[in-house]
């Protein structure tokens, strides 16, 4: 199953607004296992808008055109698409009369052109629109290419596709088959490498389908099941998961769309009854800020220092002159007496600490994107990892704050 997303509106083509519609509608359509080859924008212009609905027409199975059902005059989308299938406009009662009680309990004059919200593509089916007036459209074509009008406004698109045009997409395409989604998420571990490792399951795949996103600095892996039983469907996604975990399991940290791996660790330190602190140097308070943007962290996170330069690193941490002298700022014993510092000092169960170079220029003979992360477990040995991170100054913080959070995730 092909489709095509066009969206309409000169606003778009302006950069006046974003087109989140298109990623929303292209994601639902995703877990769905409809698969969207194109996307494309289009301004209000009948004539550019229907030389784009008859290419699209020549490669896809399902055209959704987003935008342009409302009254004014660049509003054309419906009135041009019922002039490609050669198909009249026709009235929704009930969206004609939502529309004459709203002017009616308001007071207003209604305009002659607010009808033209009502109306919908004849043979096709009226889409009810609950926060706004224009209507949407599903046309079944028999005989080509099946079509989806949706409104522009977020507000009104959203429930729209998810109450009226998702179900009929599901019963037009899939019948008695109904679609499971599963999504795992992967850190420490690029997508061309994860694509490496599961090639052969990539290749061969039917039902279940794998299909990986690279985010930043994770990959998610979203695996779909066709059955008709949620029992059956969950068996085949398990069978899956269990060949992906024996591959690149320890790279998993968790599951879903809206996960996190800050959101893991923290439920992962509450679960355990752990409290943690950290101290930061290039890091400069990313860490601690990326722990307090997680809702109730305050049971676990009791605080933290930033310890920029040698002399914080002294006199805020204890951290040794013999060892900043010796071994250096950017090494595994610094980073080992900061994290043992900052947990005893706070009185913690886990101390973490950051050390390194984000650049611009290398420090202590040190490449930029040089980074030590020490690990200090109450009851356990401190440990230190090294890590070697590139791109500019943002990312390699960016980057090593999130590997600190893997770092623990996987010690813990």
């Amino acid at each position: 199953m092909h489709a095509e997303i066009i969206a309409v509106g000169t606003e778009i083509l302006l950069g006046q607004i974003v087109n989140t519609n298109a990623t929303f509608v292209a994601k639902r359509l995703a877990d769905m296992g409809i698969d969207v080859y194109f996307e494309s924008v289009v301004g209000d212009n009948e004539e550019r808008l229907l030389s784009e609905i008859k290419r699209a027409d020549s490669r896809s199975d399902l055209i959704i055109l987003i935008g342009g059902l409302g009254p004014t005059k660049d509003d054309l989308t419906k009135q041009t698409v019922a002039k490609f299938l050669g198909k009249i406009l026709v009235e929704d009662a009930v969206a004609m009369e939502k529309i004459n009680r709203y002017y009616a309990e308001t007071g207003k004059v209604m305009t002659e052109n607010n009808k033209i919200q009502a109306l919908y593509i004849q043979d096709s089916i009226a889409l009810k629109n609950e926060t706004g007036f224009a209507v949407g459209n599903y046309f079944k074509n028999e005989n080509g290419t099946d079509f989806l009008l949706l409104p522009g406004p977020p507000s009104e698109m959203k429930p729209m596709f998810s109450h009226q045009a998702q179900p009929r997409l599901q019963e037009t395409y899939f019948n008695d088959h109904r679609l499971f989604s599963r999504v795992l998420r992967f850190f420490g571990i690029g997508e061309s490498m994860l694509v490496t490792k599961l090639a052969d399951l990539i290749d061969e795949q039917t039902n279940p389908t794998i299909a990986p996103y690279a985010k930043t600095s994770e990959v998610t892996l979203r695996i779909t099941a066709s059955s008709k039983t949620e029992t059956e469907a969950i068996k085949m996604l398990n069978k899956m998961e269990n060949e992906i975990n024996s591959r690149v399991g320890e790279f998993m940290y968790g599951y879903g769309d809206d996960n996190s791996l800050v959101a893991v660790v923290v439920d992962q330190l509450k679960s355990k009854g752990l409290t943690i602190s950290a101290a930061e140097s290039l890091t400069a308070g990313k860490f601690q800020s990326t722990l307090g943007s997680v809702p109730g962290v305050s049971s676990v996170f009791y605080g933290g220092v930033v310890t920029y330069s040698n002399q914080a690193k002294e006199q805020l941490l204890g951290v040794s002159h013999e060892t900043l002298k010796n071994e250096g700022a950017v090494s595994e014993q610094t980073a080992k007496e900061m994290a043992n510092s900052v947990r005893e000092k706070l009185g913690t169960d886990v101390g973490i600490s950051f050390t390194g170079v984000a650049g611009p220029a290398e420090l202590e003979g040190q490449p930029v994107g040089t980074v030590w992360i020490g690990l200090a477990i109450k009851g356990q040995k401190t440990i230190a990892k090294l890590y070697h991170f590139s791109s500019n100054r943002y990312f390699i913080r960016e980057r090593a704050a999130l590997a600190g959070l893997d770092y623990i995730r996987r010690s813990l």
